[in-house]
């Protein structure tokens, strides 16, 4: 019983979106507008890295969770994202929230991720960049600084979102692929 209420409950943090934080902030949370504190990053896919080594250009933080239905379904988006012109001009990175790397590891072979995702067991990078609910998709600008952080599953690769990356980051988008 005690397990359903809490699989109910993460069930329904995750479905609850909202386009922006509408919660109160996690301790020591990066508000939009702060430049983000370095951390040690536990590679997941590729080697580890700090958070810092992404400094220089713009970069995409998205938070999520195997367990997480939106979070899977926005991961192709992400994808797509990642490989469109002028993505070289920044980051996509993804942060699992998951306690055990082989359940993450399992949904990234599932779809075949390419983009280099991060592991965080101890709830370091959760803490800090907000994520009281899945997913959470932070736009960091080439500085470090917080600009946006989005709540909910999104189509990262829709014009909607293209627009909102581009006026973000200041950078223009050709048409989308369809």
């Amino acid at each position: 019983m005690l397990m359903r209420l809490f699989s109910f409950a993460m069930l329904l943090l995750c479905c609850l979106g909202g386009t922006h934080a509408a919660f109160g902030n996690t301790p020591a949370e990066a508000q939009i507008g702060d430049v983000l504190r370095d951390a040690a990053l536990q590679g997941l896919n590729g080697p580890a890295k700090r958070l810092a080594e992404f400094r220089g250009r713009p970069l995409i933080i998205n938070v999520w969770a195997s367990w997480c239905g939106p979070c899977k379904s926005e991961m192709q988006s992400l994808e797509r994202l990642a490989w469109l012109e002028p993505a070289g001009r920044f980051a996509v990175i993804g942060i699992s929230t998951d306690d055990y790397p082989d359940e993450a590891l399992g949904l990234l072979k599932q779809t075949n991720a390419t983009i280099s995702q991060f592991i965080d067991t101890q709830l370091q990078m959760e803490h800090l960049l907000g994520a009281t609910r899945l997913p959470l998709t932070v736009l960091v600008g080439a500085d470090g600084r917080v600009l946006d952080k989005v709540y909910g599953a999104r189509e990262w690769d829709s014009p909607d979102a293209l627009r909102l990356i581009g006026k973000t980051f200041g950078i223009k988008f050709g048409a989308p692929p369809r």
